[in-house]
């Protein structure tokens, strides 16, 4: 009897992806169809696109039931919508792979080959990249501190690009998160992990969908959720602000006891002290709002998407 062959889940979240997922979809097939090891499904869910990305979907789906489409009712960002995409993954791996060609398909045959070698998760680093040099520094930064501050391991240069065994999805399913950091959860969940280093390619269709608010988004979500020190730090750095107001209020009366007739005190020490100690009120109170809204989205438990369509998941390959 013949040994049943291994499913391989390939996911891609897309939005606004007109001149990549036919390239991506191309290469994916070229790569899994010279392989008889393996069956495949590609499912590619798109966040409610405004330009023709699920046309062409639909189109290379009608030839093709490898190609699976979940379509959403609207935008649900860059974190629920690929999550939600992986929990309705079928296979015995699954592997997560941008639609802006930025995470090289090739290496599928790399992940597919340590895994097989009985990692359970094998991932993309990427040490260094060919994107906006200043926008890869603040990234760098951005790991070395959360790595820093963060209450557990953190992954530098790892972006969700990888391989993850049916094991671990399990896993993640039963967490029910409802605003899901998927990075961190590789890191904290994560076992037998294999890392591979790769030069990240620059974009070459279309643009990025990041901007300031995504970015911001993404990297207060990995401290809200790993990390306590921000809330921590108020507490030090009150203390350490009353103990310096405290010695300097000290100081002027000493100073005012001795000049009494000549030294006066004047309005600029309180202007500044009263903006200074605002200042960090509001900036901590900002802090605690990202902490309290990440408990709202917790306790809200609504679902990571609300699908408007499938395409070919209630056929058999």
């Amino acid at each position: 009897m013949d040994k049943r062959k291994k499913l391989i889940s390939i996911i891609t979240p897309c939005y606004n992806e007109e001149e990549n997922v036919k390239d991506l979809y191309l290469r994916v097939k070229d790569i899994m169809k010279k392989s008889d090891k393996y069956e495949y499904e590609h499912i590619f869910i798109d966040n409610a696109s405004q330009d023709k990305t699920v046309e062409i979907l639909k189109g290379l789906a009608e030839e093709d039931r490898n190609l699976k489409i979940i379509v959403n009712i609207k935008n649900f960002g860059h974190f629920c919508s690929p999550h939600h995409a992986i929990l309705q993954a079928k296979g015995d791996a699954v592997i997560t792979l941008a639609a802006d060609l930025q995470d090289p398909p090739e290496m599928i045959n790399e992940f597919l080959k340590y895994w097989e070698e009985g990692h359970m998760i094998v991932i993309g680093v990427k040490p260094t990249s060919k994107e906006n040099p200043i926008m890869f520094m603040l990234r760098k930064l951005y790991y070395k501190t959360i790595k820093r501050i963060s209450e557990t391991e953190h992954i530098a240069n790892f972006t969700g690009f990888g391989l993850y065994d049916r094991s671990f999805v399990d896993v993640i399913k039963n967490l029910k998160e409802p605003y899901p950091y998927f990075r961190g959860l590789v890191a904290q969940y994560g076992v037998n992990r294999k890392e591979i280093e790769y030069v990240q390619p620059k974009r070459e269709k279309g643009k990025s969908h990041n901007n300031f608010y995504t970015l911001y988004d993404a990297g207060m979500l990995g401290f809200v959720n790993h990390s306590k020190v921000p809330l921590r730090l108020a507490s030090f750095i009150g203390f350490a602000v009353a103990t310096l107001s405290l010695l300097i209020a000290i100081g002027y009366l000493v100073y005012k006891i001795i000049f009494w007739s000549t030294f006066e005190v004047g309005v600029a020490p309180l202007v500044i002290g009263l903006f200074f100690f605002s200042s960090i009120q509001l900036f901590f109170i900002g802090i605690l709002g990202e902490y309290i809204g990440a408990i709202y989205t917790q306790v809200k438990d609504r679902p990571l998407v609300i699908e408007k369509e499938r395409i070919n998941f209630d056929q058999e390959n």
